[in-house]
């Protein structure tokens, strides 16, 4: 693997979570592009500019609003929503590049999305959905870690869940899911990478037996849908075991756990880790909340640390070392070969449609 995934810009990135973002001014670089993100004060929309003045450069997420409109910390240059400057101090002619980018942004699914490329390319049709996170009927924990590492080592990450048993052993890593075969699902048009892992009689990790209270054994499925360039779901359910599943897939007496990640480049060698873990069960139980919070917090920083770790030892290895791929690894390499598609057509849009 290259040490460095190409980015793919004319695809929509998450770029914050809907509560991050208020009448507090918000940086946020996505691709190597500074941004300051806020609600209009009229309907609350969310809005994306650059975050550097046109004048010196100063970020204007460090600045204030006035309205909707940015004042420039520094000289006081202020911005409308679209990006226009209305002012500049000590004149009343205002030059024609006294502007800055405003960048196409969708709320969704209690996401901030926002779309970096071709203005005209953006398609709000094309984002990916992950309606549990809005969803009144399940409760969510949201977090997001920055790591120093190359988006497409996060994405390795995510797609071979063997790392469990060993990384996370003693968290929501058992030996079964590393002794489980998984099954691949490609869909290259619409940029989907599926992966499975459906384990019959398996130990119940710490994560679930202190959630759920189950004791014993348990039947556990792992069903990994990526959308790439950013978002990655996992589709969680265990049940104890002998129980058998509605012909549905509903079953009342299984617990659904829905893991979503959104992989969002910050620049070359970093990406924000969004991470969310929403349940069906206990919903209204503040004590399991938290310990899933604080738990699946300790789960992400072991991972944090894993890939800060491999991207240092990636910068030390000689040009043209070997990397050994096995059978756990298809979906991950599935989902190189549809990034580097994406940067390699011009980042021609996916197919899906919602």
């Amino acid at each position: 693997m290259p040490h460095m995934t190409a980015f793919a810009r004319n695809q929509w990135y998450v770029t914050a979570y809907a509560h991050e973002v208020s009448r507090e001014l918000l940086g946020r670089t996505i691709l190597g592009e500074p941004l300051v993100l806020y609600r209009t004060e009229e309907d609350g929309s969310p809005v994306a500019l650059a975050d550097r003045c046109v004048h010196r450069r100063y970020p204007l997420s460090e600045s204030r609003l006035d309205g909707d409109r940015i004042v420039c910390g520094y000289h006081g240059f202020t911005y409308d929503t679209t990006g226009t400057c209305v002012y500049v101090p000590g004149q009343k002619r205002i030059p024609r590049t006294a502007r800055v980018a405003a960048y196409p942004v969708v709320e969704q699914d209690a996401l901030i999305w926002v779309w970096i490329g071709d203005p005209a390319l953006a398609d709000p049709q094309r984002i990916p959905r992950a309606p549990h996170l809005a969803d009144p009927a399940m409760t969510t924990v949201t977090g997001m870690e920055p790591i120093d590492c190359d988006y497409g080592l996060l994405v390795d990450n995510l797609m071979d869940l063997s790392h469990e048993t060993y990384l996370h052993g003693g968290y929501i890593g058992t030996p079964e899911v590393a002794e489980t075969p998984i099954t691949t699902e490609v869909d290259e048009g619409a940029g989907i990478v599926r992966v499975s892992r459906h384990m019959d009689d398996a130990e119940c990790p710490p994560f679930y037996a202190r959630s759920t209270g189950i004791q014993g054994r348990i039947t556990r499925w792992q069903d990994i849908e990526y959308h790439a360039p950013c978002l990655y779901l996992l589709h969680s359910r265990i049940a104890p075991v002998g129980v058998v599943p509605e012909a549905d897939g509903s079953d009342p007496n299984g617990f659904h756990t829905e893991i979503t990640y959104a992989i969002t480049p910050s620049g070359p060698g970093k990406v924000y880790d969004f991470w969310a873990v929403s349940r069906d069960f206990a919903t209204d139980d503040e004590e399991v909340t938290t310990f899933l919070r604080d738990f699946n917090h300790t789960v992400v920083m072991q991972d944090v640390d894993a890939l800060n770790l491999l991207q240092r030892a990636l910068g030390s290895e000689p040009a043209g070392y070997q990397e050994l791929s096995i059978n756990i690894d298809t979906g991950g390499l599935a989902a190189r070969r549809i990034l580097a598609r994406l940067v390699g057509e011009g980042d021609k849009p996916l197919e899906r449609v919602q």
